[in-house]
This record gives structure tokens, C-alpha cells and sequence, in this order.
């Protein structure tokens, strides 16, 4: 199905299909604000093409062809023409590095397109503990451990990546990166979104 996942009456993992909604969608919760109200905040840094490579571990050509097909496209700002640069959101660089995992294990390009729209419709907290599965056939969300089991047991589950494994490991590559400021086009040298992360989860407690 397309940007939703089909409700489970049995806790079971949710496959990602293609094909028509059968559930709501479900609106992306906002970023969360810059701790101690200083800085900009979350959605206003965005990394250029370069970066997201670093962090994501693709090349330049890889990103290029997948924003030009429309596969995981910039959502701060698209390229609108000679002089104009890419940036991308630190969720857009974590899609970026999980598409790849996926085009590495020979998931199917439709459902990796699948997946990346799911992932944009899914909220902050949802990502941190979801684990995607896949018998290379076939995309299934799991949010918990009995769920991966469940796939694992009924031989659908060949491979997985956990979603907040990958949040993290993009944290500790921007950290050491340069973000921009959105509205400025300053350079934030030393970036960490970990702390924004942080302080998030704090209010949260």
C-alpha cells in the first residue's frame, strides 16, 4: 500500500505494500525545537549533497540519480538549477543510508520506494524503534522483538535494519560535519543532532 501500513488484529509485523491505502495516514510529527531555545532549530540546518554522502555512505552520483528519479529527494531544498545546491534534512540522510542497505541486499526498487515513503510519514519516535525486515520480496515493519521472531520463524525475515541503529550512527557522522543555516546560509561547523535528540527526549521523561 501506498504511504500507510493495514492495521493487525494480531500484533503481528506489518508488511509495506504497493497498491491501494487500506489504513490513515498518519501526519509526521514536528521536528523537535532547539534545546534552550538557542541555535536554529532542527528544521532550519540542511546538509549539502557532499555531506549526506559522507554520513550516508553513498557516493555523489548515487544521490544525484536518486533525487533526479524521485527515490529520496531533498526536503529542505531541491536543486532548481545551475548554482543551486541540494540540502538535505538529517531524516532525509538517515532514508538515504537505508535505501542504500536495501539497494546492497537486492531489495526490489519499488518497494524501497515503498518503504521511503513510510519512513516520511512516520513520526520521530516511530523511527527510533522500528526495525524493517525483508525477505527481498517484501518489506514488513516491526516494533518490537516478538514481531522479528514472528518473521524470522515463518522464514519472511532474511535481513534487518533497525531504523534508531542508523538514526544513530548519521548523528555521529553530522556531528563531525557541516550543517547551513536554511534562512542565512551559515555554515554550523561541528553540528551535533545528537543534542537536539537529547534534549527532546528529556522533555519527554
Amino acid at each position: 500500500m501506498t504511504g500507510g501500513i493495514p492495521a493487525r488484529s494480531d500484533g503481528g509485523p506489518y508488511p509495506l505494500h504497493g497498491g491501494a491505502a487500506g489504513g490513515a495516514r498518519r501526519q509526521p510529527e514536528p521536528a523537535p525545537a532547539a534545546p534552550g531555545g538557542e541555535g536554529p532549530a532542527p528544521e532550519q540546518v540542511g546538509y549539502r549533497g557532499p555531506t549526506a554522502c559522507a554520513a550516508a555512505g553513498i557516493t555523489y552520483r548515487q544521490l544525484d540519480y536518486w533525487a533526479r528519479t524521485g527515490l529520496v529527494e531533498p526536503s529542505v531544498r531541491p536543486a532548481y538549477g545551475s548554482g543551486t545546491q541540494r540540502l538535505y534534512s538529517f531524516r532525509d540522510v538517515v532514508v538515504l543510508k537505508i535505501v542504500k542497505r536495501f539497494l546492497d541486499t537486492g531489495v526490489a526498487l519499488q518497494n524501497i520506494r515503498t518503504t521511503v515513503q513510510h519512513l516520511r510519514d512516520r513520526g520521530f519516535a516511530d523511527l527510533e524503534r522500528m526495525t524493517l525486515m525483508s525477505d527481498g520480496a517484501t518489506v514488513y515493519e516491526c516494533t518490537s522483538p516478538d514481531q522479528v521472531v514472528s518473521l524470522l520463524q515463518g522464514g519472511q525475515g532474511v535481513f534487518g535494519i533497525a531504523v534508531g541503529v542508523v538514526w544513530r550512527d548519521v548523528e555521529n557522522a553530522l556531528s563531525q560535519l557541516h550543517g547551513e543555516r536554511v534562512d542565512t546560509g551559515e555554515t554550523l561547523v561541528g553540528h551535533n543532532p545528537r543534542d537536539e535528540l537529547a534534549a527532546r527526549r528529556n522533555r519527554a521523561v
